[in-house]
């Protein structure tokens, strides 16, 4: 099991009520907007079971109504159970979404067994990482293969701490048409999920991206989410430096350092592909 590093002291980030309810008016006439905007019928939001999910698939229907949201549980053999039995609870109990269940294993296994095998890495953790990556990317072409048919628009479910970490897929779950929680904080993902009405045992839950057995988000990352957040809001979206950070925080100078390569190294993840500049 990887050590997963911890501040004593981690930055507040907590939001005030009036605050909350600024997030949620402002996120909830966005998905409004976006929606109306795009011409589009419906939002098309894969659930996960994770607080993401949950939290964007609640404001989504405050937004548009339980009649125009709809909901893809898309579970592979990596799954816990739970995960997919709460993914359905939230679509189906919490918010009476129309939603579909997909399993997304037998497309993995028709994608790997029909490459060749000079395109299979030979080393077992670049094979997992190819593997879990194959696993969200399949994901998207399914959010929009329903969103084509259904004449939706694509909603994202990333947040903040996992944009600036580039903790995510390249062209899978951030491949969508917009990020209703992008301005939140994992904390405040979190605050703002139980200010909303999400039962606390979805809030509290251990974050899992899913893409092969036994993951946890904070274990991939070697540092918790409160760690990751005060890091991310002193250092890299705020104005200290990485020895300022580590002093506040309590924490060593490499941590804060690997925080900081997180986010230089994503950066490509946060832009438009590269091309050469027009020579005319």
């Amino acid at each position: 099991m990887t050590d997963v590093a911890r501040t004593e002291n981690p930055l507040d980030l907590s939001l005030s009520d009036d605050e909350l309810d600024a997030y949620r008016d402002h996120i909830t006439t966005f998905i409004t907007e976006t929606v109306e905007a795009a011409g589009a019928d419906e939002a098309i939001i894969a659930l996960s079971g994770g607080i993401d999910s949950t939290l964007t698939a609640h404001l989504a229907v405050e937004a548009l109504g339980p009649d125009t949201v709809y909901g893809l549980v898309l579970p592979s053999e990596v799954n816990r159970e739970g995960n997919m039995s709460d993914a359905e609870r939230v679509a189906s109990d919490l918010l009476g979404i129309e939603y579909e269940v997909v399993e997304i294993e037998p497309l993995v296994e028709a994608v790997v067994g029909a490459v060749p095998e000079a395109m299979t890495a030979d080393d077992p953790d670049r094979y997992r990482t190819a593997v879990g990556n194959l696993r969200a990317r399949l994901r998207a072409v399914l959010n929009y293969f329903a969103a084509n048919n259904r004449g939706g628009v694509v909603l994202g479910t990333g947040n903040k701490s996992e944009a600036l970490a580039g903790y995510y897929t390249k062209y899978g779950d951030g491949a969508v048409d917009c990020l209703p929680i992008a301005p939140l904080y994992k904390q405040q993902v979190r605050q703002l999920a139980r200010h909303v009405g999400v039962p606390e045992d979805l809030a509290a839950k251990t974050a899992s991206a899913e893409l092969w057995a036994d993951q946890t988000d904070e274990e991939e990352l070697g540092l918790d989410y409160d760690t990751l957040d005060s890091i991310l809001a002193l250092h890299v979206d705020g104005p200290l430096s990485t020895a300022a950070t580590a002093r506040h925080l309590a924490v060593e100078e490499s941590l804060v350092e690997r925080v900081r390569g997180l986010y230089e190294r994503s950066a490509h993840k946060r832009e438009f592909p590269p091309g050469p500049d027009p020579l005319f």
